[in-house]
């Protein structure tokens, strides 16, 4: 029997030498292009290889016993496509509306903290990327560049994602900053309420550098080297999200903010009701990509049951472990509007910059065509629940 011990050891030797592609595909190429990768799984290797093994370690870490970690990918298997034949799919149209604003794809650039400690250009890649692409990227409260200067390479105002700390005024501070900046759209995580960080921790250890490597602006707070929160009293900021918070914190944000508030994090069909209840404007369906919380249930599994409790009235995002077109094809077929990637971003950022963020949604677009073609819906309208075959109701 495999025990939690042996399983973090088996995922540390992942992250260490990545078996997918060990000693083939872009590994030892001289000088290999963002055009050489085949799929997002090429940058991993990649970024493996550039990015200092605490910072690597902290991108592909999950909580606990890595189960809901591990649960984001296995879980995909549970749903097949009923392919079909004979339509006319000689023109694919993935363009999408998420409040109000028209994208060129469902394909969502989720917030990513610190992304400087993955390239020297962190944020400021990513949205250039997003701008060429015509992407909804949402920004991290714990981004490595402030959000003013983001949405200048972005060419637009970009979504923040917040984290208001336990500090109410700290909180309020941060999201009338990001309005200022002309963010469109509030984004408030709920799901991060601690967690056990065990295979982050055990590649700090195998780090020697010392932090001020990396870290030029040191303090006593977490706080103190993330840009947006600069410049205000964090005496009382202790955690990234308060461990007291109820409902109502919703209704009070959203009387504050005055834009759209989108609530991240939401995974079960109860609180899905009760956010839509308490005045939010979107749903996303996250775990965090496995660190938030060890339940062991892919975030896949729970797209169905809070897109029916949001029945339309609000749009529903689902991000955790999507690294194919048909991952984004069965989130889409379960309900879902668009689809958040993370890690691979910043897999291509790690590698390439720019140019690595920009052929990552080269090829999850590329790929969500082919499968809409295969499955016969050259418009994600056409995208249903009976393209799929549940296994996990047999």
């Amino acid at each position: 029997m495999t025990g939690p011990d042996t399983a973090r050891r088996q995922l540390l030797r992942l992250i260490a030498a990545s078996p997918l592609l060990a000693g083939a595909g872009l590994v030892g190429r001289q000088a290999p292009s963002p055009a050489d990768a085949l799929d997002v799984f090429d940058f991993e290797a990649l970024a493996r290889k550039v990015v200092p093994v605490s910072h690597f370690g902290y991108l592909m870490t999950g909580t606990d016993d890595e189960r809901t970690l591990r649960a984001n990918r296995e879980a995909f298997g549970r749903y097949q496509l009923r392919v079909r034949r004979l339509i006319d799919v000689s023109r694919v149209d993935l363009t999408t509306n998420i409040l109000g604003t028209s994208w060129s794809s469902p394909i969502v650039l989720a917030p990513v903290g610190s992304q400087r400690a993955f390239h020297a250009d962190g944020e400021l890649g990513t949205a250039r990327a997003a701008r060429d692409h015509r992407q909804l990227m949402i920004y991290s409260s714990v981004a490595s560049v402030a959000v003013e200067q983001v949405c200048e390479a972005r060419g637009e105002p970009v979504w923040y994602q917040l984290y208001p700390t336990n500090d109410w005024n700290v909180g309020r501070a941060v999201a009338t900053r990001a309005q200022k900046a002309g963010c469109p759209v509030i984004v408030l995580t709920v799901d991060n309420t601690g967690n056990n960080r065990l295979t982050e921790a055990r590649a700090a250890r195998e780090d020697a550098r010392p932090c001020s490597a990396c870290h030029t602006v040191q303090g006593p707070r977490y706080f103190t080297r993330r840009p947006m929160y600069s410049g205000l009293d964090l005496s009382a900021a202790s955690r990234l999200t308060p461990h007291d918070w109820t409902w109502d914190y919703v209704k009070r944000l959203k009387d504050h903010i005055g834009v759209p508030l989108v609530l991240k994090g939401i995974v079960t069909r109860e609180d899905a009701e009760k956010a839509v209840e308490h005045g939010a404007d979107g749903l996303i369906v996250s775990n965090h990509g496995g660190r938030a919380e060890d339940s062991g249930r892919g975030a896949i599994e729970c797209v169905a049951e809070v897109a029916a409790a949001a029945a339309g009235r609000v749009p529903v995002i689902v991000d955790s472990g999507f690294r194919r077109g048909t991952d984004i094809f069965k989130a889409l077929a379960l309900g879902a509007d668009a689809v958040g990637i993370g890690r691979p971003y910043i897999w291509g950022l790690a590698a390439f910059g720019a140019p690595g963020v920009s052929r990552v949604l080269d090829v999850l677009t590329r790929e969500l065509e082919m499968v809409m073609r295969q499955a016969g819906t050259p418009r994600l309208a056409d995208i249903r629940p009976a393209a799929l075959v549940d296994r996990g109701q047999w």
